[in-house]
Order: structure tokens, then C-alpha cells, then sequence
């Protein structure tokens, strides 16, 4: 049964508007006029993830009897897989540059000038006065020396500006967050009994990551992406968020963009945040569907009649697997990869008359590959004793194979598994790791985010609007994130996090963790 993390706050009662107790007292150390959330400053909350502009394509005109395109293979040159990173988008925050994201000096410019630890704070607080989920809460820092990093664990701290000037001072290339424990992690050595130090509470996590999706997608490999292939993990945010807030009923899920090549999901909701390990895993479970490595053969085994997630997901997933799949990643364009495709198909007598047909078509686009499995069902080629059941099952399995969520569930099972804090700076890229505003998910580029490089180059060249009336004084209240592109991902957090706090002062609230404990999965 989770402990109370900090009951002392109850009688607290903070407001929302109050002033932090920990606010920075050096200019040189500070971030100026960084004040805290305020209700007005929040006119657009963050909202469940709605089905996007994609062409309506419905489940049953999916697996709708398509005549196949006999006359008029595919024309469209075969692409070659990159081998390498794609060339840099032309936004003025990606110029290529030769200082390392992770040099100290960059860091410390970046550390100093544009993360926000106010926000930081009271996302992970719930609260803008400090309290045990603050105080007791582990950070570990990954601190890049001559001979390798160190990574360093059970770092606590009291304050924000403490750990801002802790960070300030080691300067880690990034640093990651743990769970809130029964004790300052610092102080676990200390204690008589080390069973009595254990984790209460943490947010519910998830990762996903395109590598897993190297034996399906075409474009790139390994630690490459492009626009092309992040449509998967633009698919498995709406799967992922519509079933926590539907299927769970969590509210406050943010995402996070990994810096490279994937997403973090973090579920704040308190009652996500009290849940014991065997519940994590039940939720991970209940959204883990894609089993096997790379080499293994057919990774979709799920029970008929579909449970309605599945259908659910089959439904968002549809216009995905036309349009992002079939014609964008060209699937089964070879010979090996079509063999693949034909595994899964039930009917060993549709399969050789597919394969023939196949192989008399050099250049046969997917989409075309797809179309020929129901137009050939439907003649009768092969077989005369083909089961439509089996082969619509089949293809249904196929879609989810090729479009459904790849979790790395490990990050979601435990209480006690650290995971990379947001707008930390990704080392390889010199991208920041920003939050996704799920009401434009089809608008956000991977490859476009701002670089800690080009924030130091914007903030150089930003300049007040001329010829506005007080707009040199607006200009020196102005936080440095604010003169940059990072302006609208330090907003979306921080109306995030308002969000958060409001919910948490909410008497209803209090009452989660034990509701928690009466949850089935």
C-alpha cells in the first residue's frame, strides 16, 4: 500500500499565485523574472489527442475487395534505405555548426539561460511551495569526464535553485529522474534499517523508440530518422494516449521528445503516480501487442473477437497504414520482404499464386501487393477452399504488425526506473528534448526542434521590436527562452503543469491513491 509522500503539504494549502520559497537571490545565477504559473497564464490546456487530417479511410474499406492494378505495376523508382542521417531541415535553428552540444561552455550557457527549473519544479513538486515529492525525489546525472562518463545516482535536492546550481556546477550532459522515496535519497547510507528506504511514487512511463521498428520501416536505420518514419511514433502517441485516458481515465499525459529518435510519455495523474509495480505492469501488458525480435516471424497474436482497444487502434491505424505504410514506406518492394508478408498469410495455395504473380511484376509497389491478396481471394486463384475468415483475420494482424505501438515495456514496469528529464539536451543531436503538444501532433518535426546551438544563436540576434511603445521595457522582462523557438514548448509545459497543480488542490484529488488501489486492469 503506497505511504503518504508528504502530509504536511495538506495543511499547507498553497495558491497557485504564491511565490516560490526557493526563488533565486543572485542575478548571475537566476533567471530573471522567471514567475510562477498563474491562472491567467494558461488559456489553452492540454488536450487528448484527436484524430488528425489523414485521409478517411475506414476499417472495412480497408480489407475491401480492391481489384489489383495488373496493367500498371508500380513506376515509382526504388528508394535506397539512408545509411546516414537525412540532410539538415533549412531552419534557422539547425545551422551546421563545430562546438559539440555537449561542450561544458555550451551547457553551461544552456543550463544558465534557457531551461526552466521554475516549471521543472513544480511539475515534479505539485506544488509551488517544496514539499517531499520534491525534496525526496532521486535525480542521477550522466557527467561526460576525460576517460568516459560517470553516471551518478541518488541525488536529492531541497530546492530548485539547488539543483540548478548543483547542475551548474557538474555540468552532466543530461540528467535523468527517479522516483520519489520514503527518505532523502541522499541519505539512504544512513539509515539503520536500508529496507526502510524504498520508492513511494512515480509518474507512469512509456518509450518508444524507431529502432524498433527497423525491420518495417525503409527510409532509415538504426539511430536515423526522417519525416518519413516518425509517422510511427506519431501513431503510436494518438494508440497510447487514447487508451490511458479512455481505458484508464488519466488526465495529465505529457509527451516528450526524446532528442533523436523516439518519444517519452509521462502519466502524472496521482493515482498513476501511487501505482505498485504489479499494476504498472498490467497496464504495460495491456498495451503490449507486437512480441519478437527483428528476425522472428509473426509478431501479432491476439484473440478473436478483438478486445475493443484493438478495434479501437485498428480504426486511428487504418488511414495510417494506407497512407504512411503502403505508400510512403513501400513495405514489401522486395523480394525478401514480400516473403515476409506472404508468412503471414494463412493459404499456402493464395501465397504461390500471389508469389507468381509477384515475380512475373518486378517492381510491384505494396500498395499494389496488398490489393492483389483480396483480388486474387476473391477469383478463387489456388484455392478453392480459402477461409475469408482467416484471411481477413490474418490481414488485420498484418496492420497491426506494421502500424501498432513498439513499447520498450521495461521503462514501464518498475517504480523505481529513471527516465531522461525533458528539455535536457540530447549530446549526439543538439537537440532539446521539448514536450509534444498532442493538439498538433501531425505538425510537430523531429528534425526541427531547437538545437542548444541555434538557441545561442538566436538569443545573439534577437533584437526588441522597433517602433512599439514600452518595448524596450517589455524587453527586459522577457526570459532568454522566451526571445527564442523555444518559447511555445516552455509554454505548452507550463500550462501543463498548471494544469497538474490545479488538479492536485482539488479535494477529489486526495482521494485517487485510494481509488488506485481498488483499480482492475
Amino acid at each position: 500500500m503506497p505511504h503518504s509522500i508528504s502530509p504536511e503539504t495538506d495543511n499547507q494549502n498553497p495558491t497557485v499565485e504564491e511565490t516560490m520559497a526557493d526563488a533565486p537571490t543572485r542575478a548571475d545565477e537566476s533567471q530573471d523574472n522567471d514567475d510562477d504559473i498563474t491562472m491567467a497564464e494558461a488559456n489553452a490546456l492540454p488536450v487528448p489527442v484527436k484524430e488528425e487530417d489523414k485521409k478517411d479511410v475506414k476499417l472495412d474499406e480497408l480489407f475491401a475487395d480492391v481489384d489489383s492494378d495488373d496493367e500498371f505495376p508500380s513506376s515509382r523508382p526504388a528508394e535506397n534505405k539512408f545509411s546516414s542521417s537525412p540532410e539538415a531541415p533549412t531552419s534557422p535553428i539547425d545551422r551546421t555548426v563545430s562546438v559539440k552540444a555537449s561542450d561544458p561552455d555550451i551547457m553551461r550557457m544552456f543550463y544558465q539561460r534557457f531551461f526552466p527549473w521554475r516549471y521543472l519544479f513544480q511539475w515534479l513538486n505539485h506544488s509551488p511551495t517544496p514539499t517531499n515529492d520534491f525534496g525526496h525525489r532521486e535525480f542521477a546525472f550522466t557527467l561526460s569526464r576525460g576517460d568516459g562518463d560517470i553516471y551518478s545516482r541518488y541525488n536529492s535536492f531541497p530546492s530548485a535553485d539547488l539543483l540548478r546550481k548543483d547542475v551548474l556546477r557538474q555540468l552532466p550532459t543530461r540528467f535523468e529522474i527517479g522516483p520519489v522515496y520514503t527518505t532523502n535519497p541522499r541519505d539512504r547510507k544512513t539509515l539503520r534499517n536500508l529496507n526502510a528506504f524504498k520508492p513511494l511514487s512515480k509518474e507512469l512511463c512509456f518509450d518508444i523508440d524507431l529502432t524498433d521498428y527497423d525491420d518495417i520501416r525503409t527510409c532509415c536505420d538504426k539511430a536515423n530518422i526522417c519525416n518519413r518514419c516518425w509517422q510511427f511514433i506519431t501513431m503510436a502517441i494518438k494508440v497510447v494516449d487514447v487508451a490511458l485516458r479512455d481505458d484508464f481515465g488519466f488526465k495529465h499525459i505529457m509527451w516528450v521528445y526524446s532528442g533523436r529518435r523516439g518519444a517519452h510519455a509521462w502519466v502524472c495523474d496521482k493515482k498513476a503516480r501511487t501505482m505498485d509495480d504489479q499494476k504498472r505492469r498490467a497496464i504495460a501488458g495491456y498495451l503490449d501487442v507486437i512480441r519478437g525480435g527483428a528476425q522472428s516471424g509473426k509478431k501479432v497474436n491476439v484473440w478473436r473477437p478483438l478486445h475493443p482497444h484493438l478495434s479501437r487502434s485498428l480504426n486511428i491505424l487504418a488511414p495510417h497504414f494506407q497512407e504512411d505504410v503502403l505508400e510512403a514506406q513501400d513495405p514489401w518492394a522486395s523480394s525478401e520482404r514480400a516473403e515476409h508478408l506472404l508468412s503471414l498469410l494463412p493459404d499456402k495455395a493464395l501465397n504461390d499464386s500471389l508469389r507468381k504473380k509477384w515475380d512475373s511484376s518486378p517492381g510491384r509497389a505494396s500498395t499494389s501487393k496488398w490489393a492483389d491478396i483480396d483480388s486474387l481471394a476473391r477469383s478463387g486463384s489456388g484455392s478453392k477452399n480459402l477461409d475469408t475468415k482467416a484471411l481477413l483475420d490474418a490481414k488485420q494482424d498484418i496492420v497491426l504488425e506494421y502500424t501498432y505501438p513498439r513499447l520498450d515495456i521495461e521503462v514501464s514496469k518498475k517504480l523505481n526506473h529513471l527516465l531522461k528529464s525533458p528539455f535536457v539536451v540530447h549530446p549526439g543531436t543538439g537537440r532539446v528534448c521539448v514536450p509534444i503538444d498532442t493538439r498538433k501532433l501531425e505538425d510537430f518535426d523531429p528534425l526541427g526542434v531547437p538545437t542548444v546551438q541555434g538557441l545561442l544563436e538566436e538569443i545573439d540576434a534577437w533584437k526588441a521590436d522597433d517602433g512599439e511603445d514600452g518595448s524596450e521595457d517589455k524587453a527586459k522582462n522577457l526570459q532568454d527562452w522566451e526571445k527564442t523557438s523555444l518559447r511555445p514548448y516552455v509554454e505548452y509545459f507550463r500550462s501543463f503543469v498548471l494544469a497538474l497543480m490545479k488538479d492536485e488542490r482539488d479535494p477529489k484529488i486526495k482521494r485517487e491513491r485510494e481509488e488506485s488501489e481498488a483499480m482492475e486492469f
